[in-house]
């Protein structure tokens, strides 16, 4: 009998549920099913309000706790039916949530993700593996990035290096190289900032294509002032967030600079800041060759993979080249990480997150049988 495992996520740009139903083998991963499904409109502006003020009611967090886990049950049940699945041969749903807050930083180290896990197991009646970054940071690690772990287990070779690059919100780097143990860490900015800007200037959710930023041109000068955030000079391990880049910090950074320049010179500067920062972490690990494959939203930015690929000095690929649809490798992420749960095994990487060891991530919440 085959059997399924089911990943959800939201990631920062909030653009909603990534959801994959995969079936494992021995190093494989099938994605049988995925999609995207969008949040409501109110449930988007409430998360969104918790983010960018950075406080809210008890009782509004609460709420907006519950509200998203059904939404995210609504969404795992959705794409089920759209297989004719039956839920019973769902093993594990694999549940994110959406982070509202990370802090990976002492005293008091948190990563918090909203989207209540009872309410999934109780509506779905299907077992969930939820928080899936705490126990990580109980042992001295970030919490994050995840999804090293399964770049790792799924794209890992034993004769070339790789870089696995996804950009999402926020960039991170997953290092594969032959011999040497699995290096990852989030560059900086993915789309989050080049998201926010073309919403406020066009009032758009993105730039298609790179299309408008790509027309262009970066302000060197603004360039050297955006890179002046000093987590670009951070060593890895390092994690980051819309915590820190987010619109206040391009204001800020904006505001510094006082000069006047374009909104399509601004957008381009982003832009060229998110491929800067990549590359330039790229080039910090010395490496004489490697393969540049990419996944994540950014994947279909095609200004910026152009960009990508000339700093790099070659063209970059996606992970479509190697079997996994860039727009499902973190939900197959979730999807992994709930079957490691299940069998016992170990979902972070000490040398990703600075962990004291390794450890079987997240809880587990029974699936009950759901009302008829």
């Amino acid at each position: 009998m085959v059997r399924y495992f089911l990943g959800l996520i939201s990631g920062t740009s909030l653009d909603g549920v990534d959801a994959a139903i995969c079936e494992f083998g021995d190093r494989s991963c099938k994605v049988i099913s995925a999609g995207t499904f969008a949040y409501p409109l109110k449930i988007a502006e409430r998360i969104q309000n918790l983010i960018m003020t950075g406080e809210g009611r008890l009782a509004e967090i609460g709420a907006v706790d519950v509200a998203v886990g059904r939404f995210f049950a609504d969404c795992a049940l959705a794409l089920i039916r759209s297989e004719s699945i039956d839920r019973d041969d769902v093993v594990a749903i694999g549940h994110h949530g959406q982070t509202v807050w990370h802090q990976p930083d002492p005293p008091e180290p948190f990563s918090w993700q909203l989207g209540d896990p009872n309410s999934i197991a109780a509506i779905t009646g299907i077992d969930t593996v939820a928080d899936l970054r705490r126990l990580d940071m109980a042992v001295g690690g970030q919490g994050a990035p995840l999804v090293p772990a399964f770049h790792d287990w799924l794209f890992a070779t034993p004769d070339t290096s790789r870089i696995i690059l996804n950009i999402g919100g926020i960039a991170n780097l997953t290092v594969l190289v032959p011999g040497r143990p699995v290096l990852g860490f989030d560059t900086g900015p993915g789309n989050t900032l080049l998201d926010g800007w073309v919403r406020r200037c066009l009032d758009v959710p993105y730039d298609d294509n790179g299309a408008w930023s790509g027309s262009g041109t970066a302000d060197a000068s603004l360039l050297e002032t955006l890179m002046t955030e000093p987590y670009f000079e951070q060593l890895a391990p390092k994690s980051t967030g819309r915590e820190l880049f987010n619109a206040s910090w391009l204001d800020d950074k904006l505001s510094a600079y006082k000069q006047i320049v374009s909104d399509v010179n601004i957008a381009a500067t982003i832009l060229e800041l998110t491929a800067r920062t990549i590359i330039d972490a790229i080039e910090q690990l010395g490496l004489p060759a490697y393969d540049l494959i990419v996944c994540g939203g950014g994947a279909h930015n095609g200004a910026l993979m152009q960009r990508l690929g000339e700093l790099a000095g070659h063209s970059p690929k996606t992970t479509a080249d190697y079997g996994l649809d860039p727009d499902h490798v973190e939900a197959a992420a979730m999807a992994w990480l709930a079957r490691a749960r299940v069998i016992g095994e170990p979902g972070n990487r000490p040398t990703v997150t600075a962990a004291r060891q390794p450890v079987v991530l997240g809880g587990l919440y029974s699936g009950v049988e759901p009302e008829t």
